[in-house]
């Protein structure tokens, strides 16, 4: 199988389709570029949030909050320091 082959048909809404080949036209680019970044930009975005949980599912495990911060940030810059 050549690069590219390997292709899936994704159905939408017609109205969401005619928005999108508007906003590829009005951008000079093609849907598949637009529909491909926008795909990209939510895996990312959801990949974030992923993250994100995962780092407050820990904090407050080790009964951490956002006040916390200001003073780990310290300790830890006073670590490095000592360490160089």
């Amino acid at each position: 199988m050549e690069p590219g082959d390997d292709k899936d048909v994704l159905s939408m809404p017609p109205a969401l389709l005619a928005e999108i080949r508007e906003a590829a036209d009005e951008d000079q680019r093609t849907t598949e570029e637009l529909v491909r970044e926008a795909i990209e930009r939510y895996l990312e975005d959801r990949r974030w949030q992923r993250l994100l949980a995962y780092g407050e599912q820990q904090a407050r495990s080790l009964g951490l909050t956002d006040s916390d911060v200001p003073r780990l940030i310290e300790e830890y810059r006073q670590e490095r320091r000592q360490s160089h």
